[in-house]
C-alpha cells in the first residue's frame, strides 16, 4: 500500500513528560536514539522505529548514577509515548558491561551514612523499574556485557533478553553491603527455579550467558568474538555438553590450563556485535508484524505477574535499604570504593561476624576493625 498518498494526521497532542534535559551524549549519561526498523533483508522500514535507551558510563561498567536513573525513566516514558516506536532496546555502551548496578563511587562518597538522601534515591530507582514495567512498548534487553547486581535487576524487568555470549550474570549485594531487593528476590525463581535462584541471589557467583540460556533467564546467547572472518563461541565456557564427575556440564567456565588457553585465543579475536544486532533486529521485525494492542495486552498480562510481587515489596525495601546505609552498606560500599588504596574490595567478614557475636555496637571502632586499611 502506498502510504505516501495517505493524508497525515495533524494537531496530535504530545504526551511526553520530558524534554532533552535527562539525556546526554557525554559519559556518564543516558543516550536516547531512534533507529528505523529493518526488514529481513536489512532494508529500513520508513516511519517505524526502535527506541534505544543506552547506559553510557563505560569507564565504570555502565553503573548508573542518580542522573542516569532519571535518564532511564525519561527514555522509557518517551518511547512509550511515541506512536512511531515499535519496541525499546535497552543496552549499554562498550563491550564490557550492560550494567553493573548503582554507581559505587556515588554510593560510598555521598549516600553511605546518609539514609535520608538514599531514601530519595531509592524513589528514583523504584521509578526506573516501574518505567520499564509500564512502558507501552515491548522491551528487549540487549546484553552487551556483564549484567550483575542492579544491572541484573533492571534487566530482569525487561520482556526479553538477547545476550552477547561473553556476558556474565549474577548478584553482588551480600558481598558488598546490600541485598538484591530491586526485583531479584521478587521473581528470579520464576526464571531459574527456587534452588538456582537462591544460590544465584546469595552466592554472588557470576554465571555465563550459555548457562543462563539453558536455565531460561535469557532468550539467546549470541557469539560476538570474531577470529579472522569467522565468529567463534566464547572459548572460556563449555558450549558443548560433556560429562564431568558423573554429571552433564554445559555453560560452565573452563579452569586451569584450559582457561589460560582460551584467554590466549581471545587475544587474537575482536568483538563484533553484528550477529547480536541481527538477532535483535529479527525479534523487532517479528514484533512489528503483530497487532500492537493485542501484543501489549499479551505482554502486560505476563509482566503483571512480576510487577505484582515487585509492588508488594518495593516500598518496604526502600526503607530497609536507606537504613542499611548506616551499617553494612556503609562498610561494603566504602571497602569497594577504596580498593585501589587498600588493595582489597571486601571487608573482613570473619572479623565482622566475631565482633557481632560479642554483641558489640556498630561504632567507629568496629568500622576501623572491619574495613581494609591503606596499603603500606
Amino acid at each position: 500500500m502506498d502510504l505516501t498518498k495517505w493524508p497525515r494526521q495533524t494537531g496530535l497532542k504530545n504526551h511526553d513528560l520530558f524534554g532533552e534535559e535527562h539525556f546526554r551524549s557525554e559519559a556518564p549519561g543516558v543516550v536516547y536514539q531512534k533507529r528505523l526498523v529493518v526488514d529481513g533483508n536489512g532494508n529500513p522500514i520508513e516511519g517505524l522505529y526502535t527506541a534505544w535507551v543506552i547506559l553510557n558510563n563505560p569507564a565504570q561498567y555502565n553503573s548508573y548514577t542518580t542522573e542516569m536513573v532519571k535518564g532511564v525513566i525519561a527514555g522509557f516514558h518517551r518511547a512509550s509515548m511515541d506512536r512511531s516506536v515499535v519496541a525499546v532496546v535497552f543496552t549499554g555502551t562498550g563491550d564490557k558491561a550492560f550494567c553493573t548496578g548503582g554507581n559505587t563511587k556515588e554510593y560510598a562518597e555521598y549516600y553511605s551514612g546518609n539514609p535520608s538522601e538514599y531514601a530519595l534515591y531509592m524513589d528514583l530507582f523504584n521509578g526506573m523499574v516501574d518505567a520499564i514495567f509500564m512502558c507501552k512498548k515491548p522491551v528487549i534487553c540487549r546484553v552487551n556485557g556483564m549484567r550483575v547486581a542492579g544491572g541484573q535487576e533492571i534487566g530482569l524487568a525487561c520482556d526479553l533478553s538477547i545476550s552477547s555470549d561473553l556476558a556474565l550474570f549474577g548478584q553482588a549485594g551480600p558481598k558488598h553491603g546490600s541485598a538484591p531487593v530491586g526485583g531479584v528476590t521478587d521473581y528470579l525463581f520464576w526464571f531459574l527455579g527456587m534452588e538456582h535462584a537462591m544460590w544465584s541471589c546469595i552466592s554472588c557467583e557470576q554465571w555465563s550467558a550459555y548457562k543462563m540460556e539453558r536455565l531460561g533467564l535469557i532468550s539467546k546467547a549470541v557469539p560476538v568474538l570474531k577470529q579472522g572472518d569467522q565468529f567463534i563461541r566464547n572459548p572460556l565456557v563449555y558450549t558443548e555438553q560433556y560429562v564431568s564427575d558423573g554429571r552433564i556440564v554445559y555453560g560452565e567456565f573452563r579452569e586451569g590450563a584450559a582457561a589460560e588457553e582460551a584467554r590466549a585465543l581471545m587475544k587474537d579475536c575482536v568483538v563484533d556485535y553484528s550477529l547480536l544486532d541481527q538477532e535483535v533486529n529479527r525479534v523487532v521485525l517479528a514484533l512489528t508484524n503483530l497487532f500492537p494492542h493485542c501484543l501489549m495486552m499479551s505482554i502486560d498480562g505476563i509482566r503483571q505477574k512480576k510487577k505484582f510481587f515487585w509492588d508488594q515489596s518495593k516500598l518496604s525495601s526502600r526503607h530497609w535499604l536507606a537504613a542499611n546505609m548506616m551499617s553494612e552498606a556503609y562498610l561494603g560500599f566504602n571497602a569497594f570504593n577504596n580498593k585501589k588504596i587498600t588493595g582489597r574490595s571486601e571487608c573482613d567478614f570473619i572479623a565482622y561476624r566475631r565482633i557481632l557475636a560479642e554483641g558489640r555496637p556498630f561504632d567507629q571502632e568496629l568500622v576501623d576493625a572491619v574495613l581494609p586499611q591503606r596499603k603500606e
